[in-house]
Formats: C-alpha cells, sequence, structure tokens
C-alpha cells in the first residue's frame, strides 16, 4: 500500500485504515496557518518541511462555537459527541483516504466540503469516514475551511490592502484545497483530471459558489449539490440570508457592528484581537456573516448565474432529503397560505384542503407546509435542466429509527458514506443495503459522470435516469430505490411558478 509519498511541500507518511487495504493521511496543510497578519487575508503557501511529515491526526477544526456542547442538542446525539476536538484558527487541512498501491493510477477524486451553514461543523466528523470511497476505488480528500466571522468578515481596509480578495475567505480556502489536490493528488494515486466537489447544506452551498466563481474554472469536472437550501426557491418568497448572500456595503456594515462591539476600530487592531473575543462578541450580533458578491470570487449570486447557465461546465447531481426544514403553517393554515402564496392563494389552498385528511386545522396545516429545502433543490435541478443540463436528481427518504424526526437533514450523510455502524440508530439490514447502494452510485458518478452500475455482486442497481424538466421523476432512495415522479400539484404548483419567475415557463 503507497502509505508514504511526496507533496509540493514534503514527503508524508499515513496510517493504515481500518480495511488494510487502505491509507489514510490525516491532517496534511494545504495553506498557511490564517492567524495574525493571515487573519482575513487570501489563503497564504505553506512552507516546506524537511524529513517526512507523519500524518496520523487530523488536524485542529476551524475556530467556531465548541461541537457537542450542548449534549441536548439535536446533532449532538447524531454526531457532535466529542466537545474536546482541538478548535483554532489554525485549520486550514485536508485529509486522504487512498487505495492506491502506487501513484500512477489515476484513480477518480472526490473533494467533501462539509455542511454547517458555513458557520460550524469540520471535516472528520464521524459520519465522514472516507474509506468506503476509498474501497471503490474513488480517493476521497476531505477539506477544512474558514467559518463564521472569519471565513467571511469584510471591511473596506481588507478591500484597500487586496482588492483581489476582499472577502469570502471560506471559499477562497476550499478554492485552494482544490487546487493543492489538483497539483498533488498524482502522488495518491489519483487523477487530477478527474475530480469531484460535492458539499451537504452549507458544503452544497459552497459547490454553488466554486461552480460560479470564474476563479475555479477548470478546476474539476464534477460536481454534487446536497441540501443546498433554497438558493433558486423564490416562490412562495426565501427570506433567509443563506438564501440571498451580501452586498460589499450589507457586509461592511456588519463588520463595523463586529468591530464597535469589540471595541477597536482598525484592521490593524482587529488582528489583534484573541479568536475567543472576536467569536463571542459575533455570537452576540444575531446575525451571520454569509459570502458576499464581492466582484473577484462571487460575481453574483448563484441562483442568478444558474438560471442564465453562469456556471462550469460539469457533471452534475443533485440532492435533497424528504423532511428537512419544513416551513410549518403557522394557524389559522388559510391565512398562512395567503400570506405566503400571494395571487396563487386561492389555487394553493384548494389544493390543500384537497389533500388534508380531514377539515380540521391540524390536517390543513399539515397539508399546506412545505420542505424548503427538498423544494428548492428540486428547483435548482428544473432550471439546471431547463437550460439544457445533464442532472441527476434525487430524494431521500426512508423509515429514519430511533425517533420521529423523519428523513431529517444531514441523515442522508450516514448512508452516502456507508458509515451506518457508527450511527446510535437502530438501523436494520435494508438500511445497510440502501447505504452501500447509495455509495455505489455516488462513486460511480465520480468515475464517470453517471451514478449508474452493477452493486458488489454484479447485479445491475436500479436506473437512476437524469432529471427531466417538467415531468419531475427523481431517484427515490426511500425503503426501496426506484424513479418515481412527483405528483403531488402542491409541488407542481411551486414548481411552476419558480419556472416562470426564472423566465423558464
Amino acid at each position: 500500500m503507497l502509505r508514504t509519498t511526496k507533496t509540493e511541500n514534503g514527503l508524508v507518511r499515513g496510517l493504515m485504515g481500518t480495511n488494510a487495504r487502505i491509507t489514510v493521511f490525516k491532517g496534511i496543510p494545504y495553506a498557511a496557518p490564517p492567524v495574525g497578519e493571515n487573519r482575513w487575508r487570501a489563503p497564504q503557501p505553506v512552507e516546506d518541511w524537511e524529513g517526512v511529515r507523519e500524518c496520523y491526526e487530523f488536524g485542529p477544526i476551524c475556530y467556531q462555537k465548541t461541537p457537542g456542547k450542548d449534549p441536548n442538542a439535536f446533532y449532538s446525539k447524531e454526531w457532535h459527541v466529542d466537545p474536546q476536538v482541538p478548535n483554532s484558527e489554525d485549520g486550514l487541512y485536508l485529509n486522504i483516504w487512498t487505495a492506491a498501491k502506487t501513484g500512477a493510477e489515476k484513480m477518480p477524486v472526490m473533494v467533501w466540503i462539509h455542511g454547517g451553514g458555513m458557520q460550524e461543523g469540520y471535516s472528520y466528523e464521524m459520519e465522514f469516514d472516507g474509506e468506503e470511497f476509498a474501497s471503490r476505488g474513488v480517493i476521497l480528500v476531505s477539506v477544512g475551511y474558514r467559518l463564521n466571522l472569519f471565513g467571511f468578515l469584510t471591511h473596506p481596509e481588507i478591500t484597500a490592502e487586496a482588492p483581489e480578495a476582499p472577502s469570502n475567505f471560506a471559499l477562497l480556502d476550499q478554492a485552494a484545497a482544490i487546487r493543492w489536490v489538483k497539483r498533488n493528488i498524482a502522488n495518491f494515486g489519483g487523477d487530477p483530471e478527474n475530480i469531484t466537489i460535492f458539499g451537504q447544506s452549507g458544503g452544497g452551498d459552497a459547490v454553488q459558489f466554486q461552480l460560479i466563481s470564474p476563479q475555479t474554472k477548470g478546476l474539476f469536472q464534477r460536481a454534487i449539490i446536497q441540501s443546498a437550501g433554497s438558493r433558486m426557491l423564490r416562490f412562495p418568497p426565501q427570506k433567509s440570508i443563506l438564501s440571498q448572500g451580501d452586498t460589499m456595503e450589507e457586509a461592511y456594515a456588519l463588520s463595523a457592528k463586529l468591530f464597535e462591539m469589540c471595541g477597536v476600530g482598525t484592521l490593524t487592531e482587529a488582528r489583534k484581537l484573541s479568536a475567543e473575543k472576536l467569536l463571542e462578541k459575533y455570537n452576540e450580533m444575531g446575525r451571520p456573516m454569509v459570502p458576499v458578491i464581492d466582484g473577484a470570487f462571487v460575481p453574483e449570486l448563484p441562483g442568478n448565474a444558474f438560471a442564465h447557465d453562469r456556471l462550469h461546465d460539469v457533471s452534475l447531481m443533485v440532492t435533497a432529503t424528504s423532511d428537512e426544514f419544513v416551513a410549518q403553517a403557522a394557524s389559522p393554515a388559510k391565512a398562512w397560505v395567503e400570506a405566503n402564496f400571494g395571487d396563487r392563494a386561492g389555487e394553493y389552498w384548494a389544493l390543500v384542503k384537497a389533500a388534508a385528511d380531514s377539515d380540521g386545522e391540524e390536517s390543513l396545516r399539515k397539508a399546506a407546509s412545505y420542505s424548503t429545502f427538498n423544494t428548492g433543490n428540486r428547483v435548482t435541478a428544473e432550471i439546471l435542466a431547463l437550460n439544457g443540463r445533464k442532472v441527476y436528481f434525487s430524494e431521500f427518504g426512508p423509515t429514519i429509527p430511533g425517533d420521529d424526526a423523519g428523513a431529517f437533514h444531514s441523515c442522508d450523510l450516514w448512508f452516502e458514506f456507508n458509515t451506518l455502524i457508527r450511527c446510535w440508530r437502530p438501523f436494520d439490514g435494508h438500511h445497510f443495503d440502501l447505504a452501500r447502494k447509495m455509495c455505489n452510485y455516488f462513486a460511480n458518478f465520480a468515475r464517470t459522470g453517471d451514478p449508474n452500475g452493477t452493486d458488489k455482486d454484479g447485479t445491475p442497481m436500479p436506473e437512476w435516469l437524469p432529471y427531466a424538466p417538467r415531468e419531475g421523476k427523481a431517484m427515490q432512495f426511500f425503503d426501496t430505490i426506484q424513479m418515481e415522479e412527483k405528483t403531488d400539484p402542491r409541488m407542481q404548483l411551486i414548481l411552476d411558478e419558480n419556472r416562470r419567475y426564472w423566465g423558464k415557463d
């Protein structure tokens, strides 16, 4: 096995995985620590090292609220189980899982961008193990990147200092990691001309920004957008900050407010503050810093770019879960529909009444509610397909045991990484079967741009067809796997109005 290899900065040595066929390289630096004068600067080059760097431990997670500190939080039960994980501004490291025996094998490469709203999360959460992908002949790379104020603070002095990189340091970090992979992955047995970037939730948002940046053209060949909010959902109107992004002026105002709260007036003073104080005051603001339309890395909002087909020419996949972030109708349900569905409220209300189990208020509220993320990702697939893009779309919604959370946001991660054995939930045989096949589909897509293929025993898996606009057929990863048309007239009304909004009717 390839346990020792070289990078552009020096030799690295990895560890045998739990599968002896796999080598894991943990905590390889892809950029210099973004501390001191490097705070709020574009990622800087790594210094070379002498000898062999032992990559046996993951690097610190990028600075954030302590994961798992609140034991009652939903994701503390799910996977944020270790509040002692090292937490530092010095977090620009990546991890590699490879089954290569030599550096000449040209395996496909997947670069994982973790979620957390670009405010929290880290690259080696327990559900993200890359061994299952590596066992399928795909090299998995997971990336740490700056978050929250460290990833998005925008200030006039930064613009004056570096007009080519005035903001979006989180996105710049991700792009720097992809460039590092392109330059170095051949030494780990990978093909630098066959790179797939993929991410979920905030990571899926990040993938969309990487897809439209002029600075990332040609860096990757495929992209998977998973549960990436509702950036293209414009009907019913979405008010989420993460769905919109900030202008430079809005971002300047946020940094001015933070500096005032911290008692500083200049960038130099702010760079001397402790990370602890900055994060404490940032959390008191109650408003996140998010990607900024800076005219450098981010030319426009992803929704606009996608609608007008201004994204890189790569293979595409979009996924969602069935129960993520449901917009719960308030009571009375009819008034909520009227407030949210504009001049089509009457039509939507008629569909709600037809779908409700009874005329009771609770039944009407349930029938009026919808998943914003599921719907938003379906709209994304719809618009991409209407523009002539070949895109594979899936909906994930099996029975999830252990509580009544349903197919909640992020539950699909246990399955695509095939790490169910690490979860506390009492999964049974059909869940493990589903996870194995999902991992197969994702690995196949990374290999060729087509997710289809055979299972481990050589039998063909159910065929996953590209998304056909106006038909709405999706690959459904439920308790069974099948292509199925979304015939719900409530969903069709929302899709129809979004097509009109984006000029695609």
